[in-house]
C-alpha cells in the first residue's frame, strides 16, 4: 500500500481499540486467573502472588508484542484496518521498536494520562510511546496523507518546526 493511500489514526479510534483489545484481554485473563486462585483479587495486595503477576502482566506485554511484531497491530486496530510502523520508513516495527512502545506506555500513563492524550494535539497522532519507539498508527483513507522518508533520505531527516 502506497504511503499516500493511508492517513494517522487520531485519538478516538485508538481508544477504541483499546477497549476492543482488554476485553479481549479481560475474557482470556479473567478465566485463568480465576483457575489458578480461585478468585480475582486479594484485599490489600496488589498481585495474588507469582502465578497472578505473570498471568496478568507479563502474557499481556509478550503477547501485545508479538502482535506488533508479526501482525504491526493488535486485534484492536485490525478491526480499524489500523497498523502500527515505523515513522520514518513505514516498515513493521523491530522487536527493539515494539518494546520501547510497551515501556512507553508506562510513561504516558504515569502524569495522568498525558502521553496518550497527546494522540489528539499531535500532527502525527502520536502518543509518547510512539514518539520514543519512533512509530506511528496508521490505515487506509488518505484525509491527511502519511509521507515516509526513503532510505536515501534516512541522513538528512527533515527539520520538525520548533516552537
Amino acid at each position: 500500500m502506497r504511503s499516500n493511500e493511508l492517513e494517522y489514526v487520531g485519538f478516538w479510534p485508538r481508544v477504541g481499540a483499546s477497549v476492543i483489545d482488554m476485553l479481549l484481554q479481560l475474557a482470556i485473563m479473567l478465566p485463568l486467573t480465576y483457575a489458578v486462585y480461585g478468585r480475582f483479587s486479594q484485599p490489600g495486595r496488589l498481585f495474588m502472588g507469582f502465578g497472578d503477576f505473570f498471568l496478568n502482566m507479563l502474557v499481556p506485554a509478550a503477547a501485545v508484542i508479538a502482535f506488533w511484531i508479526y501482525k504491526s497491530a493488535t486485534p484492536g486496530k485490525m478491526a480499524l484496518s489500523a497498523r502500527i510502523v515505523d515513522a520514518d520508513t513505514g516498515a513493521p516495527l523491530t522487536t527493539s521498536q515494539s518494546v520501547i512502545r510497551y515501556l512507553g506506555y508506562f510513561v504516558s500513563l504515569i502524569p495522568l494520562g498525558v502521553g496518550f492524550f497527546w494522540v489528539g494535539f499531535d500532527r502525527r497522532k502520536q502518543g509518547w510511546h510512539d514518539k520514543m519507539a519512533n512509530s506511528v498508527v496508521v490505515r487506509p483513507g488518505g484525509v491527511e496523507p502519511v509521507k515516509f522518508q526513503s532510505k536515501s533520505d534516512w541522513r538528512n531527516p527533515p527539520q520538525e518546526p520548533r516552537f
